[in-house]
């Protein structure tokens, strides 16, 4: 069966999240989205591995449902940890996301990591831990478990960051490397960008969304043709089988909020070959600028721009439904405007993955208003324009001009 994932969220229990992080909410809006598989972030919080444990049961092999409903959704034990140590006199801060296929293999995991470090404080735990050691700590427990390294990118906490961060994978995880068989995009990159890197020709290239609050799950996600399981869904990633994992969908990784080079205080923005003008330093303040995705990419691609590898598992990008409505309504995307339209639209036609890949324009306009209409199918076709995203800020996606806008404002028709 066809089916979208999104892997990698975070419950109430992680810090910046929203309170509406739990279960009945994230089922809720799974079905809303059209998300099938969810992961249930956090596993690895005593608080929510009760509330797991409580409020789900078995679903499929390795997957589960909710004990009080007979929604379609179904959870898969995942969770995200922050490696931060040091390694070849440098500090690393590298996050990662761990798949498990059974409650049981997650207790022995969560006590294990509780004798290493502190897994209550935060429902993402900071472990002083090397990446190879936890990835040997896990396997150990369950062959059947999956190491991804998060966010591959960010400056921060990833693999490759520009801050704390390494040049391969196999400078990270040294022999434990063959274990890692996929690595997850993040909203900065997406597979074209991380296509010019032959090192990542062997895993496959996953996207989640990362969400901190309901509304947010499925930005990113994966499009399975598999059998509907923990296994099925391991095998179709490990393989790299584009018959079984189907395509990603993506962020414009210009949206992400590190897509570009910069400095947030100083209000200063800047594409790689600017940032190296000013030899990396904010031409305001004379501070470090943040290195972006971008910048990074460029660093270590050994690829030109626009290659593709044989037997690539396809992308396709879009924007979330609210941001188009909002631009089509020339409003902010958590006006009541937009929460209105976008409950509307979903009533009318379904969830919202089927809205932005499959609904046919007539279908959209009899649905919503031919703005809003006009604005999915030109998300879809990659008719779009977006002020990269630097330093910690997000993009700004424009999908109509300054006229078109005015135009909406005065409710005058635009099309």
């Amino acid at each position: 069966m066809i089916f979208i994932a999104d892997f990698h969220i975070h419950s109430k229990y992680s810090r910046a999240t929203s309170p509406q992080m739990d279960l009945i909410n994230l089922d809720k809006w799974a079905r809303i989205k059209g998300i099938k598989v969810l992961g249930t972030g956090d596993f690895t919080h005593p608080e929510w591995f009760k509330s797991l444990k409580k409020e789900l049961e078995p679903a499929e092999p390795g997957l589960f449902k909710l004990k009080t409903s007979d929604s379609p959704t179904r959870f898969i034990l995942t969770s995200e940890i922050s490696c931060i140590y040091k390694k070849n006199d440098r500090v690393r801060k590298v996050h990662i996301i761990v798949f498990a296929p059974s409650l049981e293999v997650v207790g022995e995991i969560n006590a294990q990591l509780g004798r290493i470090g502190n897994i209550k404080s935060d429902g993402r735990p900071i472990l002083g831990l090397d990446a190879k050691e936890l990835a040997k700590i896990i396997l150990n427990i369950s062959k059947d478990c999956l190491i991804v390294p998060a966010h591959l990118w960010t400056p921060w906490f990833s693999i490759f960051g520009s801050k704390s961060g390494f040049d391969s994978i196999e400078e990270c995880f040294d022999e434990y490397s063959k274990y890692i068989y996929a690595v997850e995009t993040g909203l900065s990159s997406d597979p074209a960008m991380n296509w010019r890197l032959s090192g990542l020709d062997k895993v496959a290239l996953i996207s989640n969304s990362d969400s901190h609050s309901p509304r947010k799950i499925g930005r990113e996600a994966n499009v399975f043709s598999a059998d509907l399981s923990y296994e099925g869904i391991a095998e179709a990633i490990k393989s790299k089988d584009n018959t079984r994992f189907l395509y990603t969908i993506e962020f414009f990784p210009e949206e992400g909020k590190y897509h570009f080079d910069g400095h947030r205080s100083c209000d200063i923005s800047l594409a790689p070959e600017k940032s190296k003008k000013y030899n990396n330093i904010c031409p305001r303040c004379g501070k470090p600028l943040t290195i972006g995705v971008l910048n990074r990419v460029e660093e270590l691609a050994d690829r030109p721009e626009g290659f593709k590898p044989k037997n690539l598992i396809p992308f396709r990008s879009l924007i979330p439904l609210e941001e188009i409505i909002a631009e089509a309504k020339n409003v902010g995307p958590n006006s009541k405007k937009v929460a209105l339209e976008y409950d509307k639209v979903i009533k009318n036609i379904g969830n919202e993955f089927r809205i932005l890949l499959e609904s046919s324009r007539e279908e959209l306009n009899e649905a919503t208003s031919s703005e809003i209409a006009e604005g999915i199918i030109r998300v879809r076709e990659g008719n779009v324009s977006i002020e990269p995203g630097f330093d910690g800020i997000y993009g700004k996606v424009k999908i109509f001009s300054e006229a078109e806008k005015k135009d909406i404002s005065t409710q005058s028709t635009l099309f």
